[in-house]
């Protein structure tokens, strides 16, 4: 598969989010917890702020305005700064020779932290953070900002990402690939994408010779 431009999910897609997961949240499940608010969905709610934004698992669970209000402030204001280790076979999705773009959304200084702690800052052409808390901008917005920025036709882009919901349906809706990173093995029912499991599999998906590292991967 030849393209010009793969446009990357950042959570659960380069990295996983279970492995900081548990430490990163925990003042926000502190504050949950003392609200007193949900009870026996406290387990669920646990993985859901792992795999979806914040304000949808809020909404979902029926958080009160004034814990999301306090929830929102806190996440705000929160950074990781521990080294964070991406998905094995990243090393050659960082050889790959086309350009490259990483579009998350997220709390503006957690997801730039995020970047900073997996030192993967230079490999991109481009960051982009969609902070729902500042922007209505979608996936599907910015997708198609870099797009027309760099005249990229839909038919030489790929989205790699996790989320059938997010950046695979916006990606579809511009008429570019995509390829569902499944790598938390949990929606199966999805047929109409290309799925897989590792980014070992994208860079080979993506014509990368894995001889071009001496198999040192």
């Amino acid at each position: 598969m030849k393209k010009k431009t793969i446009i990357f999910d950042l959570d659960n897609t380069l990295y996983p989010v279970s492995s900081i997961g548990q430490q990163l949240f925990a003042p926000l499940m502190r504050l949950i917890i003392e609200s007193g608010e949900c009870g026996s969905d406290l387990p669920e709610i646990e993985l859901a702020i792992q795999r979806k934004p914040f304000q949808y698992v809020a909404e979902h669970y029926g958080m009160s305005d004034k814990l999301k209000r306090k929830a929102l402030a806190l996440l705000d204001e929160l950074t990781y700064h521990n080294p964070i280790a991406t998905y094995p076979g990243y090393e050659l999705i960082r050889a790959l020779p086309q350009a490259k773009y990483l579009v998350t959304a997220g709390f503006t200084k957690l997801q730039l932290s995020k970047v900073e702690q997996l030192g993967i800052g230079n490999d991109f052409n481009g960051i982009y953070i969609i902070d729902r808390t500042k922007s209505n901008d979608t996936k599907k917005d910015i997708f198609s900002r870099i797009m027309e920025a760099n005249g990229y036709p839909a038919k030489e882009v790929i989205i790699v990402g996790d989320d059938p919901d997010s950046e695979i349906k916006d990606g579809m809706a511009l008429g570019t690939d995509v390829i569902w990173l499944d790598s938390l093995n949990l929606n199966y029912e999805i047929t109409n994408v290309p799925r897989m499991t590792t980014l070992r599999s994208v860079a080979d998906h993506l014509c990368l010779p894995y001889s071009a590292l001496n198999n040192n991967t």
